[in-house]
């Protein structure tokens, strides 16, 4: 299930940081400090929700 989850977090945080990002430029921050953070964040979430995602699937 590690395998199945690993391949699901390089889609998951892509998406989940490109939206962070996204929703960030929206909100009118544009400089760099809000920006990497919205990325970190994506990237932080990113892992939880694979493996819940890769649970589902494998089970």
């Amino acid at each position: 299930m590690f395998r199945l989850a690993s391949l699901l977090y390089s889609l998951i945080s892509t998406s989940l940081a490109g939206t962070m990002v996204i929703g960030v430029l929206v909100a009118g921050h544009g400089t760099l400090m809000p920006i990497l953070i919205a990325a970190a964040v994506g990237f932080v979430l990113a892992a939880p929700v694979s493996w819940l995602v890769a649970r589902r699937i494998y089970n």
